[in-house]
């Protein structure tokens, strides 16, 4: 069953993440399929300070094999 866990720099609204959800989702459903209830989608914001360490050097740094997009810029 997919899970997306998303993370974000804070400061996005309650609805944004709503919106984001849902159309993660539905860009799923049309590539991979599975029905709706298949999904799971998780958001979790961060500082900047706290991006850098928790999310840039320690995922995407340390984990550069597993993307699939690489972010255009560095820390």
């Amino acid at each position: 069953m997919p899970h997306f866990h998303i993370k974000l720099l804070e400061g996005k609204t309650e609805a944004q993440k709503q919106a984001l959800a849902k159309a993660v989702v539905a860009a799923a459903q049309e590539v991979i399929g599975y029905g709706d209830k298949s999904y799971s989608v998780a958001i979790e914001d961060f500082s900047l300070d706290k991006w850098k360490t928790k999310v840039y050097h320690k995922e995407i740094k340390s984990n550069s094999k597993l993307l699939y997009k690489e972010p255009g810029y560095e820390m």
